[in-house]
């Protein structure tokens, strides 16, 4: 890219709509409000040429409909969010780890879930509690807009279904843990593992996928089969039938074979940052 600037007004523009050398997800904005899942973007001349993540492909728009205000304030949002969450982490780094309680029942000899309802792993010796974090659907609005146009079965809509942050807060050290969910509603029945696609600022959980309004959407993820068993009342015990890589995982409660989207999130390997 080798345009001339001619004002230092311009320097600040003309470096924020540089391409993104990282392969971070960012929302391209367009000002009539929709946005574009991308993993990089840059201006040549009075358009837009971006690296569509919906489409797998490079795609251009004119620069006068994008809004790199709202780009840029999305971009600083998403690292506020993802700061929070680690703040969060350090904060109950020291729960984590839950004591064991008298009453609770027991995992291993001398060892014992806390009493309080929850997602928990025994690591070693020691009870983790699981942390819940929030997925958010995004959509491809263009694509959307199109079947509208055009409708017809041959056209496919998709949604990507995230979890903020390259990495989740709770790190397990064990490559074949075992859960326990601890549920008066019987939670642990429900509950399905994911493996999660790790990215710079999220984590692909799932796809949903339509065809023109023909049957139901699909929903595409990649589950890793469980052995199921309860234990005790409001109590089961969950095993995945074999050792997981390293990598990012969620536990997530299936309603109706649709995939509600607090998860319990965490992952097999190192802590964020080291």
């Amino acid at each position: 890219m080798t345009h001339k600037i001619a004002r230092v007004s311009f320097i600040f523009v003309f470096l924020f709509v540089m391409p993104r050398a990282d392969g971070a997800t960012v929302k391209l904005f367009l000002k009539d409000g929709s946005y574009q899942l991308v993993s990089s973007y840059e201006v040549r001349g009075d358009r837009v040429r971006y690296y569509s993540l919906e489409r797998s492909q490079w795609e251009e728009v004119p620069k006068s409909l994008v809004d790199f205000e709202a780009t840029q304030k999305a971009e600083e949002d998403a690292k506020a969010q993802q700061k929070r969450a680690l703040d969060e982490a350090k904060q109950i780094e020291q729960e984590r780890y839950e004591k064991a309680e008298n009453q609770g029942y027991e995992v291993a000899p001398g060892v014992r879930l806390p009493q309080e309802e929850g997602v928990y792993s025994l690591d070693g010796m020691r009870v983790v509690r699981l942390i819940q974090s929030s997925a958010e659907v995004t959509t491809d609005k263009k694509r959307v807009a199109l079947m509208v146009a055009v409708p017809g079965p041959f056209l496919k809509s998709r949604s990507l279904v995230l979890l903020p942050g390259p990495k989740a807060a709770v790190r397990l050290g064990q490559y074949l843990p075992v859960f326990y969910v601890q549920s008066a509603d019987g939670l642990g029945a429900k509950l399905e593992l994911i493996k999660v696609k790790p990215g710079k600022q999220a984590r692909l959980v799932e796809t949903v996928e339509s065809r023109g309004g023909v049957g139901k959407p699909a929903e595409l993820r990649a589950a890793v089969p469980l052995e199921r068993t309860q234990v005790a009342p409001g109590v089961y015990k969950l095993t995945p039938n074999r050792a997981l890589e390293p990598g990012e995982y969620a536990l997530g409660e299936l309603i109706q074979q649709k995939l509600n989207l607090d998860l319990w999130d965490f992952g097999i390997g190192a802590t964020p940052g080291k």
